[in-house]
Parts: structure tokens; sequence; C-alpha cells
């Protein structure tokens, strides 16, 4: 922490998150890296509060994980997604539903600070991951075969390239001969990791992983006529 002011650094990446002075009043703080955790949580008039832990990461992403019993098994999920855990009536509001404890009272996500670098990601279409010439950059990412447990690379330049690792990922039988844009078979050697580590990041050619190329939602990446959880919480998000 420097001057106050929590501080996130990855490589030479320096990412500055909130002040004391933004988190003073809040209940529950914790500082982790390149995040702020916090107590939240969103009220049922039948079911009464469900609890949660709020983590706030400096690329716009939100994820809490849900507090509301010893045995719940619920585990990480978006904010939409604890909305309707907790049997929200009025769901789909979670930027006025979901709160916070500022001075022992709840407030609304919507009144606070901590939905800073959230609204600037969807306003830029996550723009703390553009390349530099403005336009939005995915990582290239691995996805396992299901019958020779070799990693296949997935090129994500376009949103035709996002839909076919989308799916890819989401079908647990998916295999190397089912590629569309490679004619790849199980009995192909794996990419070499030497190879593996250059994954297409615009700020650092062997990058692990950070602001500039690791997306969490975004038009490109995301699709409206896909039902699974993922896709359908950021179309929620996007019109909330």
């Amino acid at each position: 922490m420097a001057n106050g002011v929590v501080v996130a650094r990855e490589g030479e990446m320096v990412a500055l998150l909130f002040s004391d002075e933004e988190l003073k009043e809040m209940s529950g703080v914790k500082r982790g890296g390149d995040y702020i955790e916090v107590t939240c949580g969103c009220t049922s008039h039948r079911y009464g509060d469900a609890v949660g832990r709020l983590r706030v990461f400096v690329n716009g992403e939100l994820e809490i994980t849900c507090e509301c019993t010893p045995g719940c098994d619920e585990g990480k999920m978006t904010p939409a997604a604890f909305e309707k855990h907790s049997g929200r009536e009025t769901a789909r509001k979670w930027k006025n539903n979901v709160w916070v404890i500022v001075n022992g009272e709840k407030v609304a996500l919507s009144k606070t600070v901590l939905l800073k670098y959230y609204n600037q990601a969807l306003k830029n279409g996550n723009g703390s991951h553009r390349s530099q010439n403005g336009r939005v950059c995915h990582r290239d990412e691995f996805v396992r075969c299901s019958r020779c447990s070799k990693e296949r690379r997935f090129r994500l330049r376009t949103k035709e390239e996002c839909r076919i690792h989308h799916d890819a990922l989401a079908d647990p039988n998916w295999k190397c001969a089912d590629l569309s844009f490679d004619k790849v078979t199980c009995d192909d050697d794996e990419e070499r990791a030497s190879r593996r580590v250059y994954r297409g990041c615009a700020r650092s050619p062997t990058c692990k992983g950070c602001t500039s190329c690791v997306c969490f939602g975004c038009e490109i990446c995301r699709f409206s006529d896909c039902s699974c959880q993922t896709c359908t919480d950021f179309t929620m998000n996007a019109k909330a």
C-alpha cells in the first residue's frame, strides 16, 4: 500500500484501486494483490438477508462468495447470480439490490465507489484490455481434448473465434477433431511448452495473464443467444 492507496503489481503493471478514504466506513474491508473485498448482502422480504463477500477487481470483475448459510455450496458467483440465489423478489436490479454496509447502514452498490471499475469496463467494452490500436484484446486460450487429453490453442481475435472457443469450453465431450479452423487429430503432437507461453498479450509476449489480455466479459466474447450462466449474467448486467 502506498500513500493510503491499494496498489496491485503484475510484472511492471501498477493498478490503483481505492483509497483508504473511500473505504474507511465500509464493513469487512480486506485487501488483496489486485482486488479489495468487503461484506455484502441482498435482502429478500421472504427469506431475509443473504450475506456474502464481494471482491472488486481492478479490471472491472465483480465476484461474490456466498455465506448465506454455513452449508451453502454455491461458491463464487456474479452479483446477478447472487441476487437470484438470495431469493430477492425484484431480481435483475442487482446494482440496487446488492448492498454493502457503510457506517452501519445497508447501502446499494450503485451508491458506492465500488462499481467504478465495473462501469468503466462496461462502457469501454472492457477497455482495460484494449490493444494499442484501440481494439479489444483477448489472449489465446487452450481447451483439453476429452479423448487424448492434449490441449489445443484457440485464437480469440474475432467474435466468431470467441464463439468457437466458448462452445468448445462448454462441451465436456469436445475433441481435437471438432476444431473447425484447423485440421488436427488426436495423433498430432501437443504444442511445446516453450511455445505455449506465447499467448498474444499486447503488453508482454510471455505474459501469464494481466488486465491487458484477460477479459471477464465484453460484447465480443459474450453472446445474447447463449443460455449459459456466464452469458446470461453478462447480458443482464449490461441492461441493469
